[in-house]
């Protein structure tokens, strides 16, 4: 019993110690992850989000709205970036007919409407909230709407045709911007 208690003790020790150098690991790389790569709050929101397995599809759309120059500007930006799952759960070929050289003005008005001029980070997300009494209305670089609101310790957004998106990894810093990902693409009115 003697020795079951003093293992028990040893593995808690070494437990702690453990848990203490990767809690110290984590809060000094304080790099966050989105699709397996590293977004670089040196790196402007090109340059990031082009390592982001999770993001082809938002990265493709912006080189055929030719908004690379722009998103590469100084800023700031706020994007609501939506995954690859997302353009995947829109209705079938829409993406691929989105892309065609013929509809760049509609792809251009849905990717900007994910863009809200200035950086506003989380806490000013709920600042705005806060403000607005429950929830924030976002003016979007193509001109719309996006509402925003808590709910359940998340961030909601709400695009002009009711549709809700989930903020499912807030804050990741860029050196023009910062990009909330969200689950779904928001669509303009």
């Amino acid at each position: 019993m003697k020795k079951l208690v003093i293992a028990l003790g040893v593995s808690v020790l070494l437990g702690a110690c453990a848990g203490s150098g990767m809690s110290n690991a984590s809060s000094s790389a304080a790099t966050p992850m989105v699709g397996g790569a590293p977004m670089y709050p040196t790196k402007d929101i090109v340059d990031n989000a082009v390592n982001s397995k999770d993001h082809t599809t938002l990265v493709a759309a912006v080189k055929a709205a030719d908004l690379v120059a722009t998103l590469k500007s100084p800023g700031p930006f706020t994007v609501f970036a939506p995954t690859n799952a997302s353009f995947a759960a829109l209705p079938a070929g829409t993406v691929d007919t989105l892309l065609k050289p013929e509809n760049k003005a509609t792809l251009t008005k849905v990717l900007t409407y994910h863009v809200v001029p200035g950086r506003m980070d989380s806490a000013a997300l709920m600042s705005a909230i806060n403000a607005g009494g429950g929830k924030a209305m976002l003016k979007t670089a193509s001109g719309g709407t996006l509402t925003a609101t808590m709910s359940g310790g998340t961030v909601w957004v709400t695009d002009a045709k009711g549709g809700t998106a989930a903020v499912t990894i807030a804050n990741v810093y860029q050196s023009n911007g910062v990009i909330h990902v969200v689950n779904k693409v928001l669509l303009p009115g």
